[in-house]
């Protein structure tokens, strides 16, 4: 049976998030101390993860996502990827990573045929690289996008806009899908960065960032958007690639929202913005059968906030958004 939320929207899409740990400190995503990251018994096991992807299959998920954290940090996470590749009725796997680690796996990726891959990129210089991760390697992440580019995988950028950080990278960025059959898709910034700091008052909404790249390149047109897409789409004439822009803050998007997310000690989330519906791994850690968990994802999603902005004011308590993006699922 099709899963549907209260609202009437189709769930066919799955974020999991396989770890919480990552090998960079993006300022906007965890703090440069890091995290208390989750006790590895706390964590999903990979058996965990393989049967609940059959389950959300045979609900009729068509697409799962793998983020952290950064997956590949994880151990034997290609392994985990054969498996979920061979599963039955499972459409598209796609994958997003911060490239550092990447570059020696991208063959196999190919041959698993991995739908695409969402690489996170900020900024093309490699000192600002430098000021936003808190590391030194803008050179592996680079090889695994040439890596990706030379084998054939779609690929997207992931660049989050920042007043003061990588504002001068917008028109670099956009370059890239000049000369590259690639999406550079340009990201509101949020408040999970384990602080919950976001100042508004210099804030780039996607209006904001469209106009910028307009001024230079004034041909830019608007193309349709894929249904349930998080971006708005764009092409210039003669590009290989195309540009996106997702208001991710801004939270346009939520009346086509087709998808959920786990997190990796098993939390599931019907909203970004929301602080977790249930914990679906002490279910099965009880004993609960397949259809104990149909039933409990069913009842989660009879209650689904109707967007961002209701799920955000409905968070327990009130409590403002305080979490790292690694602990949600990027």
């Amino acid at each position: 049976m099709p899963l549907f939320d209260n609202h009437g929207r189709v769930i066919n899409y799955v974020r999991i998030a396989v770890t919480d740990r990552c090998n960079l400190r993006c300022f906007y995503c965890m703090p440069e101390k890091g995290i208390q990251y989750v006790p590895k018994d706390d964590l999903l096991t990979y058996e965990e993860l393989i049967r609940l992807s059959r389950l959300f299959v045979s609900l009729g998920v068509e697409k799962i996502r793998i983020t952290g954290g950064e997956p590949f940090v994880r151990r034997d996470m290609m392994e985990f990827l054969r498996s979920l590749s061979q599963m039955e009725g499972l459409k598209q796997i796609h994958i997003t990573t911060n490239g550092t680690t990447t570059e020696p796996l991208v063959p196999e990726l190919k041959a698993l045929g991995i739908h695409s891959v969402n690489l996170s990129l900020d900024t093309l210089d490699p000192a600002r690289f430098f000021q936003i991760t808190r590391r030194d390697v803008f050179p592996e992440v680079m090889n695994t996008f040439h890596a990706l580019i030379r084998h054939g995988i779609p690929t997207k950028i992931n660049a989050v806009v920042m007043e003061g950080k990588n504002i001068e990278d917008i028109l670099p960025l956009v370059e890239l899908a000049r000369e590259h059959p690639v999406s550079v898709r340009f990201i509101e910034e949020m408040p999970f960065n384990g602080e919950g700091r976001l100042t508004l008052d210099q804030f780039w909404n996607h209006r904001r960032i469209l106009d910028h790249i307009r001024a230079r390149f004034p041909e830019i047109e608007k193309v349709p958007d894929p249904p349930h897409s998080t971006s708005y789409n764009y092409r210039i004439p003669g590009f290989q690639g195309n540009i996106g822009l997702i208001a991710a803050y801004s939270r346009t998007f939520c009346g086509t929202c087709n998808r959920i997310r786990l997190t990796p000690q098993g939390t599931l989330k019907t909203c970004l913005y929301d602080d977790g519906v249930f914990n679906i791994k002490n279910l099965m850690r009880a004993g609960a059968t397949d259809e104990q968990l149909t039933e409990s994802l069913v009842q989660a999603l009879n209650h689904r906030a109707k967007d961002g902005w209701e799920a955000e004011k409905n968070r327990n308590f009130g409590l403002p958004i305080s979490e790292s993006m690694s602990t949600i699922g990027g």
